[in-house]
């Protein structure tokens, strides 16, 4: 079984496409959406979906770590409320569980971004070239890990950022690889921070990380 687990806070108005799209799997699954304190419509969308709703302290990390303890498959893909899979991803994420040799590795979507400007298309090829270059996807890509392996590297810690990062410094460049089908994100952030600052404060929360400072701290920083 596939286990999708997806972290909410106030999300549904995004959250009705991204589970449109995992209506695509016919295999046996499950839908978690481990969920921080929403007022909105997310419960109804997730019961709709036939989904699986958990409440869980507010806090990516500690949801994401929540919804993997509760989740019952063998395998694990872990999404943002606001990223919806393209075509082809569930033959890509059959593929990739179906090998063997994967049990102790793990997959991620190429970035996408449902922006037709070309400041989104510049932005996609950045992230293409962070991938390749440092095997560091973000969290909006999407995690496709076997449960063995996320167990083996300790799980998602709970921290309110970064938690993402910190997932994955663990794997080994090796045992990464990005699968043939695209995690299209909502570029409303980028819309409304620009597309040079918003990257620009992603990329200094990174450094901070890196060099230790508390992500309690860059938190702060980046709300």
């Amino acid at each position: 079984m596939l286990s999708i687990i997806i972290p909410t806070l106030n999300d549904g108005h995004r959250l009705a496409a991204t589970l449109q799209r995992l209506s695509a799997y016919e295999d046996p699954r499950e839908i978690i959406i481990s969920d921080g304190g929403s007022t909105d419509q997310t419960f109804a969308l997730t019961a709709k979906a036939g989904g699986k709703f958990y409440m869980a302290p507010t806090g990516r990390g500690q949801q994401l770590a929540m919804g993997a303890d509760v989740s019952v498959g063998d395998w694990m893909l872990f999404l943002h409320a606001d990223t919806k899979l393209g075509p082809g991803w569930v033959t890509a994420v059959n593929r990739f569980m179906e090998n063997p040799d994967n049990r102790f590795r793990a997959g991620y979507f190429m970035f996408a971004l449902d922006d037709p400007a070309p400041r989104a298309r510049r932005l996609e090829q950045m992230v293409a070239w962070r991938c390749r270059t440092f095997s560091l996807p973000y969290g909006d890509q999407g995690l496709l890990i076997s449960r063995a392996m996320y167990e083996r590297l300790g799980g998602f810690s709970a921290i309110p950022l970064m938690e993402d990062v910190d997932l994955i410094r663990r794997i080994q460049n090796h045992r990464l690889e990005c699968l043939p089908a695209l995690a299209i994100t909502s570029a409303q952030r980028y819309q409304q921070d620009g597309y040079v600052i918003r990257p620009l404060k992603n990329l200094l929360c990174l450094a901070l990380f890196m060099v230790g400072v508390s992500p309690r701290i860059i938190n702060d920083f980046y709300r």
